[in-house]
């Protein structure tokens, strides 16, 4: 074996290695679904094609925000009432607003339509979800979608991560000469993940504006 092909074997087999998880394509999960018996809903009205193309064609203006969220605290009820969480390098996904994707979005928030415990799925067609754009945010929740047209939009972007918590634990008690009782506790640490789903519907409304957004 020469030493191209033993590098060439080595990077294969590490990335087969390391390969843990390879997402299923979207016409891949829709057949999986239906395999299930699993009801899929889609938008009744034909979705527009170049409508979107237009909407998501080069402009002047430029959304700028950042993503973050607040820890959830259990003494205040599981509110989110902590410190900022910012996302980072987390993916920001924009879809143009659209008459299809705003009858997409009624179904989807409808709970009797979209309800994975009861196998129904709200979806939007293959077609539709090609027409998006894509930010990463850097360490600190800011991202950008530059030259951007007049018009209203809609971005999300699910933020994980992890809290931690302390506590103390009782671990055991003695009794002193005076017939007292001593409790003995220890403290610790435990941790809770946590995932938050952040959307945001946005308006540029002129051509070279600069809209800054909180996505929270």
């Amino acid at each position: 074996m020469n030493y191209t092909l033993l590098v060439w074997f080595f990077l294969c087999f590490n990335s087969l290695v390391y390969a843990q998880y390879v997402e299923p394509e979207k016409k891949d999960k829709e057949a999986i679904l239906k395999k299930q018996n699993q009801k899929i809903i889609y938008p009744k009205q034909q979705f527009d094609s170049i409508t979107a193309k237009n909407m998501l064609a080069i402009g002047k203006g430029k959304i700028k925000g950042v993503a973050f969220t607040r820890a959830r605290q259990n003494k205040n009820f599981g509110l989110k009432t902590g410190e900022k969480i910012y996302a980072n390098k987390i993916k920001v996904i924009l879809f143009p607003v659209t008459p299809y994707f705003e009858e997409y979005y009624t179904l989807w928030k409808d709970k009797s339509k979209n309800n994975p415990k009861r196998n129904t799925y709200v979806m939007m067609s293959n077609d539709a979800t090609r027409y998006r754009l894509e930010s990463i945010t850097n360490s600190s929740g800011e991202f950008t979608f530059p030259d951007m047209k007049p018009g209203k939009y809609y971005i999300y972007g699910t933020l994980d991560y992890t809290t931690t918590y302390t506590g103390n634990e009782y671990t055991g008690s003695a009794y002193n000469g005076y017939g007292g009782r001593t409790d003995y506790y220890s403290p610790y640490e435990y941790y809770k993940n946590s995932s938050e789903f952040l959307e945001l519907f946005i308006e540029v409304k002129s051509d070279g504006e600069i809209v800054n957004v909180k996505l929270r």
